[in-house]
């Protein structure tokens, strides 16, 4: 199967001299779940903007067999306006396009009403939760109906109990359960949580400390569905054990 993106040899050194990443060499497929996982400071969020193309990397590249689709980043704060309204900030960058104002309306509406926002469309930010902000942050990425989701940490910052609803709702989102003709996006999230990513994930790739390399490439046991009971399921914890032990040796066999 041709891959929707493909890394090859990429690598990043800063101005500042800190080799941040590389070189790393994986394929991410049309429609998969990928999560990298590692610690603070290994490179995850480096490679994310590398594929986003907000950053260049010193060597190798980044490759898209059947062209570069249209993408989406939600990085790990959210970011808002403080004098927009919800639905003014999820429309924001189809204002940018230039798209007409009602039909940039209609879909922003309707991706606040996927990520669970209905009647706050007309709340600013201050009078929203942190989750209800990631919620209008990824409103906003989704807003654009992007092939590929680009997710740095996210959810991080929350509570765990709002964090484990925002993974279910994310899962939802993944997967369409809401419906309509829109095609399966593409997710790569970039967590330092080993039950985040076991979670959420159908693979997971395990980076070394800085400067990140891979140190495992994982596929997981199922494809993902909101199921708090899987968390406490032997499968579960299998799978979160074979990330444990990645890390472990990357940190055992850094010098």
């Amino acid at each position: 199967m041709i891959p929707l993106l493909s890394l090859s040899d990429v690598a990043k050194t800063f101005a500042s001299g800190t080799h941040a990443l590389g070189p790393v060499s994986f394929d991410v497929a049309e429609g998969e779940f990928l999560s990298l996982v590692g610690p603070s400071g290994c490179g995850k969020s480096t490679a994310l903007r590398v594929i986003a193309g907000l950053l260049s990397p010193d060597s190798g590249e980044v490759n898209w067999p059947g062209g570069k689709p249209e993408i989406g980043f939600v990085f790990q704060e959210p970011t808002l306006m403080p004098w927009l309204s919800a639905l003014e900030n999820a429309h924001l960058p189809l204002d940018l396009e230039g798209m007409p104002r009602a039909e940039a309306n209609k879909r922003a509406k309707d991706e606040l009403g996927r990520v669970g926002l209905i009647g706050f469309e007309n709340a600013y930010p201050r009078e929203l939760s942190g989750g209800m902000k990631m919620r209008v942050s990824i409103a906003r990425a989704l807003a654009a109906e992007p092939k590929l989701l680009l997710m740095d940490e996210p959810f991080a910052a929350l509570d765990e109990m709002t964090r484990q609803e925002l993974d279910d709702d994310l899962i939802r989102l993944w997967r369409n359960e809401s419906g309509g003709a829109r095609e399966k996006m593409t997710i790569v999230f970039v967590t330092h949580s080993v039950a985040e990513a076991t979670y959420l994930s159908t693979r997971a790739i395990v980076m070394s400390p800085r400067p990140g390399r891979i140190v495992a490439d994982i596929a997981l046991s199922r494809e993902p569905r909101s199921d708090i009971g899987y968390r406490f399921a032997p499968q579960f914890s299998a799978d979160a054990n074979k990330i444990t032990q990645a890390l472990w040796k990357a940190e055992r066999d850094v010098p």
